[in-house]
């Protein structure tokens, strides 16, 4: 059964990053992949939120939360193409805007993830 919530939440992950990416991206002509970001930074405060309250008072069950968990926030937040897309910036001789993409990403999302936690666990 934890295999179905995976696979079903994981496709919807993955189309709600295609869209929200997609839309971030646009918004500015940028080297920088905002898209990306954003979505990296909505899952690590998600996981926190879900996963940080859910530990202290448990309100969903374990097939929904690991459905949630790696299925949804798995399929949304993607390392693959932030690394990618890094990569190409240095390929590209943009090597100030891998390097502050990297940084975002990394800083942000464990924040991110954090304040999450720190939320959850007031409730």
């Amino acid at each position: 059964m934890q295999l179905l919530y995976v696979g079903l939440f994981g496709a919807l992950g993955c189309l709600a990053r295609y869209l929200l990416s997609s839309w971030v991206h646009g918004l500015a002509a940028v080297p920088i992949p905002f898209g990306t970001l954003a979505v990296n930074v909505l899952g690590s405060l998600a996981i926190g939120l879900l996963m940080g309250g859910d530990l202290h008072h448990p309100l969903l069950g374990g097939n929904l939360r690991i459905g949630l968990a790696v299925g949804f926030l798995g399929g949304f937040t993607t390392f693959s193409t932030f690394s990618y897309e890094t990569v190409r910036l240095m390929e590209a001789g943009q090597i100030g805007a891998a390097l502050f993409n990297a940084l975002l990403n990394v800083v942000l999302c464990l924040l991110a993830a954090w304040g999450g936690i720190a939320v959850a666990r007031q409730f």
